[in-house]
């Protein structure tokens, strides 16, 4: 059997090389960088973007399919169901978009580390924000991200507890670029002076801090976060989120108005129209641990936002205060 009928994939990428190696060394030919990179780099990007977004669509409708599956139709769909069903409701919503940059874990290596993407593009930048939603004593994610983006400055809120973690606290140059406020992330604002613990929407308090841009936006608020970001996302009416990426840990309590399948999707497409695809996620497994026989209610998700103008979707991004 000929050589190419038995390992074809070997031979094309022989092939490939040969051209390479044939186009470096000809001294008449243009070089290689204007013939087989002759694009733009944000040719590029556009390009792997889009070829993402192919496959994610891919995933969309294979989604549809599961759904038919086990339901036929969402209102029947359990989403965590105990009669030898092999799925959860996490297997309908698979990370599928690749992030077209590195991806990092940043933080401490346990509950309490996120997974970023795109770093590198946007540590160089002279300023930059990072909206922190749930501190609860520990701040490895904040303070790593402050030590690799020295512009950075980091906005955190908890009503639980009365600062960063010691991570930012014991380091002064750190704590000299944190902003920390007792208040809790909410679908409405309510802050009188009865109010205790106060409440703002996300739009508020970046209306608050005379932001329009948020570099990286994490949120653990442990079941909030359905509302929160729902009333975010309808106060923009169909315009680009303000943020670049998005980690987000996403809780379906037993009981819990969301542990319901289609409310659930219905949130979740929500988040899809408006631009955030997930490129990583993350059971958390330190909390099935701790409290045996649970079921997988807790997971760690990252999001890039493809809308807008900004570092990880655009090598030209638009000036921003």
């Amino acid at each position: 059997m000929a050589l190419y009928a038995r390992h074809p994939r070997f031979m094309i990428t022989l092939l490939i090389l040969i051209f390479i190696s044939l186009v470096m060394f000809a001294g008449d030919s243009a070089p290689l960088s204007s013939m087989a990179f002759s694009k733009s780099r944000d040719a590029v990007l556009a390009e792997a973007l889009a070829l993402d977004e192919m496959y994610y669509t891919e995933m969309v409708q294979q989604r549809q399919q599961l759904i038919k599956k086990w339901g036929p139709t969402p209102d029947k769909v359990d989403p965590f169901p105990s009669h030898g069903e092999f799925y959860t409701l996490w297997d309908f919503f698979l990370p599928s978009f690749r992030c077209p940059h590195r991806v990092e874990r940043v933080g401490i290596m346990g509950d309490g580390g996120k997974w970023v993407c795109g770093l590198e593009r946007i540590a160089p930048k002279r300023q930059c924000r990072i909206y922190s939603f749930g501190v609860n004593g520990e701040s490895s994610f904040e303070a790593d991200l402050m030590k690799a983006a020295p512009g950075c400055q980091v906005y955190g809120y908890d009503f639980s507890v009365a600062s960063f973690g010691p991570e930012i606290e014991e380091n002064k140059e750190l704590q000299a670029r944190s902003h920390f406020f007792s208040f809790a992330l909410g679908p409405e604002d309510k802050h009188s002076v009865a109010d205790d613990p106060k409440m703002y929407t996300l739009r508020t308090l970046m209306e608050r801090n005379g932001h329009d841009f948020i570099d990286i936006l994490k949120i653990d608020i442990e079941g909030n976060e359905f509302d929160s970001l729902s009333t975010f996302i309808d106060s923009f009416h169909g315009e680009p989120l303000p943020f670049g990426q998005l980690q987000l840990e996403v809780h379906v309590y037993p009981g819990s108005a969301w542990n319901d399948f289609p409310k659930f999707l219905g949130w979740w497409e929500k988040l899809e129209a408006a631009g955030l695809r997930p490129f990583f996620s993350e059971p958390n497994l330190v909390y099935i641990n701790l409290v045996r026989g649970v079921r997988p209610d807790l997971i760690e998700y990252s999001f890039i936002n493809i809308r807008g103008n900004h570092e990880l979707v655009s090598n030209r991004p638009s000036s921003r205060s």
